[in-house]
C-alpha cells in the first residue's frame, strides 16, 4: 500500500506538473482602445494559438494602456514586463532607425502597396536588422489607416499649405510634409485639437479619417483634402526572451495566427475608410482628391533620409515594389 501511495503522490506531481506547462501564461499588450480592431483582433489571435497548441499558452490582452504607453510597452519587451506588443515602426526605428523609412512621406501609394512591402525582400531585411539589434521578432503588420488632412480652405496642392497653421504632432517624420510645403505647425496636445479648430487657433490638423471621425473633428472643418501623406502600420511584436522558448512548431503557430489576425484587422480598417468619405460628404464636407505627386516631390527636395536615420537605398526599393490593387 505504501508503494501504490508513493506511486499515486508521483503521479499526482506529473499530472500536476503537465498542468503548469498547459498554462504557460503570456501578457499582450497595447495602447488602442477595445473597440478597435487592434484589440478585438489581439483577442481573437490570444484565443487562436491556446487553441492551436493545445492550451499550452494561455495569453491576457491589456489594451488600453493598461500596462503604459507605447515607449513603456515597447521597454517592456526588455524588460520582461510583457510578452508581446502590438506598436508602430517609430518605436522600433528608436532601437534601429532604418525601419522607420516607411514614415518617409510618400513611401507607399496606398494600403496595397503597404501590404505588398510586407511581403518583399526589403521588409525581411528591415525587420531582421530589428530583430539583431533587439533580439525581438515581427511576427505580422496591420494597416492603421492613411493620415489625411483636414482644413478650412480647400486643398489641391502643396502651395496650399504655404502660411497655413496646421495642428501636427511634434515627431519629425509628421512634420517633414507640412514644414516642406511651407506650412507653419503647432504641437497642440491631441485632447485639445477639436478647441483649437472650432477657435481657429489653427486652420488645419491630419490624421485618418477614422480618428477624424471619432474626434469629431469634421463638426468643425469644411474640406478633407486626401493627402495620404503617410500610409501608416503596426507591428505585433514577440520579446526576445519568449521567442528563445518557443519550439519551432509553436513559432510557425504564433506567425500564422498573427499574420491571420492582421489581415482580418486591415480589412475592416480599408471598409471603414471607404465608409468614411461617403459619411463625410453626406456631413456638408468637401472631400477632394489632391496632386500627391506635387506633394511628394516638393517633400523630396525638403527633406533628407539621412537626417532620420533612413537610407535611400530602402526607399527605392519599396517605390519599385509592385502591389495588386485588387489585394
Amino acid at each position: 500500500m505504501k508503494w501504490s501511495a508513493i506511486l499515486a503522490a508521483a503521479i499526482g506531481l506529473a499530472v500536476t506538473a503537465g498542468a503548469a506547462d498547459a498554462q504557460t501564461k503570456l501578457k499582450w499588450a497595447h495602447v488602442y482602445e477595445t473597440s478597435e480592431p487592434f484589440h478585438t483582433q489581439s483577442v481573437w489571435a490570444a484565443g487562436e494559438i491556446a487553441k492551436r497548441t493545445n492550451g499550452r499558452y494561455s495569453i491576457d490582452v491589456y489594451p488600453a494602456s493598461q500596462l503604459g504607453k507605447e515607449t513603456d510597452i515597447n521597454q517592456g519587451l526588455s524588460l520582461g514586463s510583457v510578452d508581446m506588443i502590438i506598436s508602430g515602426s517609430s518605436f522600433a526605428a528608436r532601437a534601429y532607425p532604418p525601419i522607420g523609412v516607411t514614415y518617409y512621406p510618400y513611401v507607399f501609394r496606398d494600403s496595397n502597396h503597404l501590404l505588398a512591402y510586407t511581403k518583399s525582400d526589403v521588409f525581411k531585411e528591415l525587420a531582421k536588422g530589428y530583430t539583431d539589434k533587439t533580439g525581438h521578432q515581427i511576427l505580422s503588420v496591420t494597416y492603421y489607416g492613411a493620415r489625411h488632412t483636414s482644413s478650412n480652405k480647400p486643398i489641391k496642392g502643396c502651395a496650399d499649405l504655404k502660411g497655413l497653421k496646421i495642428r501636427v504632432p511634434d515627431v519629425p517624420a509628421y512634420l517633414a510634409m507640412p514644414r516642406a510645403c511651407g506650412a507653419n505647425t503647432s504641437p497642440i496636445a491631441f485632447a485639445e485639437v477639436y478647441l483649437a479648430l472650432q477657435n481657429g487657433t489653427v486652420e488645419a490638423q491630419e490624421n485618418p479619417l477614422t480618428t477624424i471621425e471619432a474626434k469629431k473633428f469634421y463638426e468643425v472643418q469644411k474640406n478633407i483634402a486626401l493627402t495620404g501623406h503617410i500610409v501608416d502600420h503596426l507591428n505585433t511584436v514577440v520579446s526576445s526572451q519568449l521567442w528563445k522558448k518557443l519550439s519551432d512548431e509553436d513559432k510557425k503557430i504564433f506567425t500564422e495566427v498573427a499574420q491571420e489576425a492582421a489581415t482580418r484587422a486591415t480589412k475592416e480598417i480599408q471598409a471603414k475608410e471607404k465608409e468614411l468619405v461617403g459619411f463625410f460628404k453626406e456631413k456638408g464636407l468637401n472631400v477632394s482628391e489632391v496632386d500627391k505627386e506635387d506633394f511628394k516631390q516638393t517633400v523630396l527636395k525638403n527633406v533628407s533620409f539621412e537626417s532620420f536615420g533612413y537610407r535611400k537605398s530602402d526607399y527605392d526599393a519599396i517605390q519599385a515594389i509592385k502591389s495588386d490593387p485588387a489585394s
